[in-house]
């Protein structure tokens, strides 16, 4: 008999369009594969939801993304219910989905990281923070939700008099000019490096991730091989560092200037819309969208 999987999605995040996208494209692939699918637009009732389906599932294949859904709050859940589900554990998703924490992590295994500090409004308006140019970024959001680079000191004060959407606290980023690079890491091992273009956009904001045509994937990344293998090899230790499981996706800046690398974050759960890049990842590597969807429900476990 197939197994039964249930794809959880939508939820109530910044992200919900998102996840929307994601958890139906990898429903369909997954009843291409012949698995039997139910899919579940996620409330705060999950649990509810859950024990509501009948047979029970099998696997949970958790398509939610942002807070909440990839936080640990969700696996949590799904640890207690005993239900197998893709992605990372309680502890990799939270670490990863707390940007400031991440950080500590990345540093404490030596993987190179911009110069970062936890700033309010009022630090950056009395001086206490990064000059320009710099980049901020809620500590728990993910697909670039609310990022905003800062590059001079005009900017920076029409930034000071605009209201701040996501509490006074922000993580302040030193900003790093030149490419924008990603790589995957599946169970462990990375693959290869992907180089984004994001044409007209400051950097790999929300609409270039998502609108189709916002930006390019240049796949393998054209790049010298021994830049390929810091990429790769700090990605794997990135993974590792968090105790990630399944696929992740670390994303780095790279200033050819300065010969400078430095790790933005891990993403646990990647997106797996149409223009997401863990797809073209996989086809790189032979496995069509619905094999690597496939997998990750193989692999799929209830382990923290």
């Amino acid at each position: 008999m197939s197994k039964h999987v249930a794809v959880i999605l939508g939820g109530w995040s910044a992200e919900r369009e998102v996840s929307l996208s994601s958890g139906r494209e990898c429903a369909k692939a997954l009843r291409e594969k012949g698995y039997d699918v139910t899919e579940i637009d996620a409330t705060r009732d999950l649990a509810g939801q859950l024990t509501a389906i009948d047979p029970k599932p099998d696997v949970i294949f958790n398509a939610l993304h942002g807070r909440w859904g990839e936080d640990g709050a969700v696996q949590g859940l799904l640890e207690i219910l005993n239900i197998p589900y893709t992605h990372s554990g309680v502890r990799a998703s939270a670490i990863a989905m707390d940007k400031m924490s991440a950080k500590a992590m990345f540093a404490e295994y030596e993987i190179p990281c911009a110069r970062h500090v936890w700033v309010t409004r009022g630090d950056i308006a009395n001086g206490k923070a990064l000059p320009p140019p710099y980049v901020l970024k809620p500590n728990n959001e993910g697909s670039s939700v609310g990022v905003e680079i800062i590059l001079t000191p005009e900017e920076e004060q029409n930034m000071l008099a605009r209201d701040w959407v996501h509490g006074d606290g922000i993580m302040q980023e030193e900003f790093i000019p030149g490419r924008e690079m990603t790589v995957a890491v599946k169970d462990g091992k990375a693959m290869e490096v992907i180089e984004i273009l994001t044409g007209n956009h400051a950097f790999y904001d929300f609409e270039s991730k998502y609108a189709q045509g916002g930006s390019e994937h240049i796949v393998p990344a054209d790049i010298h091989s021994d830049l390929r293998d810091r990429l790769q090899r700090h990605a794997e230790e990135a993974y590792r560092a968090l105790g990630c499981r399944g696929v992740a996706r670390a994303d780095f800046r790279y200033d050819p200037e300065q010969d400078r690398l430095a790790i933005l974050e891990i993403n646990t759960q990647p997106g797996m819309t149409p223009t997401s890049l863990v797809p073209d990842a996989a086809r790189h590597d032979g496995m069509s969208f619905a094999d690597i969807v496939a997998w990750m429900v193989e692999d799929a476990s209830c382990e923290r």
